[in-house]
């Protein structure tokens, strides 16, 4: 009987290692798969990026691209507290104004992208805009992607550079998209946070990165979080610097006092609705939202321009004089 025990005891041992050498393989492979800088292969075809024709045409080939490489820029850099150079573009006003929107990109781009929203702020609100590439992104250094965390302290040390590159008086606004939202709103929560941040625009924001990746595994791989993205997460803290489960914007708005305007698409099945519903939910903060009826993962201005921008006009009227 002892025999016996001891030969099931080894079995089970053996299987522990195992499982444990496959989910220490998996977590490596998920960091190099969607973590570490470089071509992402596995969105290539991916159904839930599919976005209408006229939609992929206005974002390749818009008329706002001509502007975006037109305009004359300033291109700013800085070294961020983990030793990063860091770059972006600024453009001041046609008129001398205190106002600035910091525009942040998505997974994947950079900062230029971000020109579609840009030129309406420039050309119709008269804002001086900036948009920087972010780590990992574009001109910027760094070997990973952080999607949002330790972009956070970047974006809120652009703003201290900007604060004192246009005076003291300087009133700016926080516009994400994707990734970008997430960082906006996960910098929102920050007691360092300037006070001269007066709004915040996130579109199609992320409540977590954890919460992200775990749906898409799910829904890519058919596979659960447990153990493989825990153990990912560490291997992202080991790598990276941080960790899955404290990028989460959703602890961040629950602590801020800036007004945010959500902006998402009913059809988004790449970052699911109803996150951003929930990221609403626990919002501390003045706080409105937008739905964009058939949009899918960052469709929604395309699709919606004039409503997106007169809510947009709205929003900012009430919390930048």
């Amino acid at each position: 009987m002892k025999t016996l025990r001891k030969h099931w005891v080894k079995i089970a041992v053996m299987l522990g290692v195992l499982l444990l050498v496959i989910d220490i393989i998996a977590s490596f492979f998920f960091y190099n798969l969607a973590i570490k800088r470089g071509p992402k292969d596995f969105l290539e075809g991916n159904a839930d990026l599919e976005v209408e024709p006229d939609t992929m045409d206005e974002l390749l080939n818009g008329k706002w691209r001509d502007w975006v490489r037109a305009q004359d820029y300033e291109e700013l850099t800085l070294t961020s507290r983990d030793g990063l150079k860091l770059k972006g573009s600024f453009l001041p006003a046609k008129k001398p104004t205190n106002r600035v929107v910091i525009l942040a990109h998505g997974y994947l781009g950079y900062g230029r992208q971000m020109g579609m929203y840009g030129q309406y702020y420039y050309e119709s609100l008269g804002y001086n805009i900036f948009m920087p590439d972010a780590r990992g992104h574009g001109e910027s250094e760094g070997d990973y992607y952080g999607f949002g965390w330790p972009d956070r302290l970047d974006l809120i040390d652009w703003t201290n550079e900007l604060t004192d590159k246009l005076g003291e008086d300087t009133e700016v606004v926080y516009h994400g998209l994707s990734m970008g939202a997430a960082t906006v709103l996960m910098a929102s929560g920050e007691e360092e946070l300037p006070d001269n941040v007066e709004a915040i625009v996130a579109d199609s924001p992320y409540a977590s990165a954890y919460r992200l990746f775990a749906y898409q595994m799910k829904r890519m791989y058919h596979l659960p979080a447990f153990p493989i993205l825990d153990t990912t997460s560490l291997v992202t803290m080991a790598r990276a610097g941080y960790s899955l489960r404290e990028a989460d914007a959703e602890q961040a708005v629950e602590k801020t006092d800036v007004p945010i305007f959500y902006i998402h698409g009913n059809a988004d099945t790449f970052v699911p609705t109803s996150m951003t519903k929930e990221l609403y939910d626990h919002t501390n903060s003045e706080k409105e939202w937008m739905l964009v009826d058939n949009a899918n993962h960052g469709e929604a201005y395309v699709l919606e321009k004039e409503r997106y921008q007169k809510r947009l006009k709205a929003f900012l009227e009430k919390y930048v004089e």
